[in-house]
C-alpha cells in the first residue's frame, strides 16, 4: 500500500486507499441491517491490505455504520493503528449545544475517546449558514482542544463558489472531502476545488471515485474504448488510477463491500504514484468521457444560478438524476430517488409553472421549463 501525507498534518501517513463505510454488505437489501460477518471480513481484508483510514458518518446505514465500525475496531483490537473518520450531522443541529451532543454520542457509538478526522458533513450554502449561525467553528476548536477530535475538515456537495467561501472562511481547516472522478472534473468543487485546496495546503479526500459504481460496471461501448489501450485493465482500475494520479489527493474512499473488492482496489493503490499517468491514458479516458456525455440529456453543470425557483423546484438536482440515469443506467433507482427526495417533498418537476424566471439566469442558456417537462416525463414513469 502506498501512503500519503496531509500538508497540514505531516506526522501521519495515510493509506492512498481508504475504506468507506457507507456501502457495507447488508441483509435482504435492508440498508439498516449490516451483514456483520461479511462486513467484518471486509474490514479485516482492508487492514491486511494496509488500509489505515476508515470513514463513516452519523446517517450511514440508517445510523448503523458508526456502531458497526466501533464493534469492528474493538473486536479486531486495532484502535491504535487505524485512523477513524466520522462526520457531524449539520442538518440536525438546531441549537449550539447540539454539536457536542452529537459528537459525544458518536464517540459512544465508535467505542473510542477521540475521532481522528472529524468532518462537517456534506456542506452546502444552507449548511454553512448553520455552522456560522450556530458557532460550529468554535465547537471544532473546542473539541480539538479537549481531545475529542484530532483534526477538523469538511465534506462538500455544492457549487465551486460555495466551496471557495468555506475554504477561505477559516484557517483551521486541515482537509476537505470532495467528489472527484474522470467524469466530474467540473462538478461541484471539481478540479478548481483541487487547485484551491492545494493552494491552501488542504489535503483532499476523494469520494465517489467510481461514481457509486457506475464507472466500475460500464456499458459495452465504454469497455471497447478502455480496451483500446491494449493493456488489460478493469474499468474500476482505470477510474482509480485517474484519481490516484492527482497529487492533491491524499486518500481515495471506496465503498467496498466484499474482501475481493478490497484486494482488487488495494492492488491499484499499491502501485500508482502521483503524476505518472501517460498522455495516451488520459486520451482513452477522454474518449470514455465523451461517450458518456453524448448521452447527457441536458448540459446542466449544477451551478445553481437558476435557484431559487419561485415554486421551489430543485432544478439542478432533477437534471442531475435525469442525466445520471441516461448516462450510467440504473433508471429504476434514479426514478425512486427522484420520487422520494423531490416529488414527494413538493420540489419535483411537476411543480414547474413555466414562469421562466430561471431561464435568463442559466449560464448554459438552457430552456429550463422545456427540459424540466422532459425530465418529469422520464423520471415520473
Amino acid at each position: 500500500m502506498k501512503y500519503r501525507i496531509f500538508p497540514k498534518i505531516p506526522g501521519i501517513s495515510v493509506s492512498a486507499l481508504g475504506l468507506g463505510c457507507m456501502r457495507l454488505p447488508v441483509v435482504d437489501n435492508d440498508p439498516g441491517r449490516i451483514d456483520e460477518e461479511l462486513a467484518m471480513a471486509t474490514v479485516q481484508a482492508a487492514l491486511d491490505a494496509g488500509i489505515n483510514y476508515i470513514d463513516t458518518a452519523w446517517p450511514y446505514h440508517r445510523e448503523q455504520s458508526e456502531p458497526f465500525v466501533g464493534r469492528a475496531i474493538e473486536r479486531l483490537g486495532v484502535r491504535s493503528s487505524v485512523l477513524v473518520a466520522s462526520k457531524s450531522p449539520v442538518w440536525l443541529v438546531k441549537e449550539e449545544g447540539d454539536w457536542d451532543r452529537y459528537l459525544d454520542e458518536q464517540l459512544k457509538r465508535l467505542r473510542t475517546d477521540h475521532i481522528d478526522f472529524y468532518l462537517m458533513h456534506a456542506l452546502s450554502q444552507s449548511r454553512w449558514e448553520t455552522i456560522v449561525g450556530k458557532n460550529g467553528i468554535r465547537f471544532l476548536e473546542r473539541a480539538k482542544a479537549d481531545g475529542r477530535i484530532r483534526h477538523a475538515g469538511f465534506s462538500f456537495h455544492d457549487s465551486y463558489s460555495v466551496f471557495e467561501t468555506i475554504v477561505n472562511a477559516w484557517d483551521g481547516w486541515e482537509f476537505c472531502q470532495i467528489q472527484f472522478n474522470y467524469m466530474d472534473g467540473d462538478y461541484q468543487a471539481g478540479a478548481q476545488g483541487l487547485a484551491l485546496a492545494e493552494a491552501k495546503a488542504l489535503g483532499v479526500i476523494c469520494m465517489e471515485p467510481l461514481r457509486g459504481g457506475a464507472l466500475a460496471k460500464v456499458p459495452d461501448g465504454v469497455k471497447a474504448i478502455l480496451a483500446s489501450w491494449g493493456k488489460p485493465r478493469m474499468a474500476a482500475e482505470w477510474a482509480l488510477r485517474y484519481v490516484l494520479d492527482r497529487q492533491e489527493i491524499v486518500t481515495v474512499l471506496s465503498g467496498m463491500d466484499r474482501p475481493d473488492q478490497v484486494w482488487e482496489n488495494a492492488a491499484v493503490a499499491s502501485s500508482v504514484l502521483p503524476n505518472t499517468m501517460l498522455d495516451g491514458e488520459h486520451a482513452v479516458l477522454e474518449k470514455a468521457r465523451d461517450w458518456f456525455r453524448a448521452r447527457m440529456q441536458v448540459p446542466c453543470t449544477t451551478c445553481g444560478y437558476c435557484k431559487p425557483c419561485p415554486e421551489g423546484v430543485s432544478i439542478p438536482e432533477i437534471f442531475e438524476q435525469w442525466n445520471a440515469a441516461s448516462m450510467y443506467g440504473g433508471e429504476d433507482a434514479k426514478r425512486a430517488w427522484y420520487k422520494s427526495m423531490y416529488k414527494e417533498k413538493n420540489c419535483g418537476a411537476d411543480r414547474c409553472v413555466r414562469c421562466g424566471a430561471c431561464v435568463p439566469r442559466c449560464p448554459q442558456g438552457i430552456d429550463i421549463p422545456e427540459r424540466l417537462a422532459k425530465a418529469r416525463d422520464f423520471l415520473d414513469r
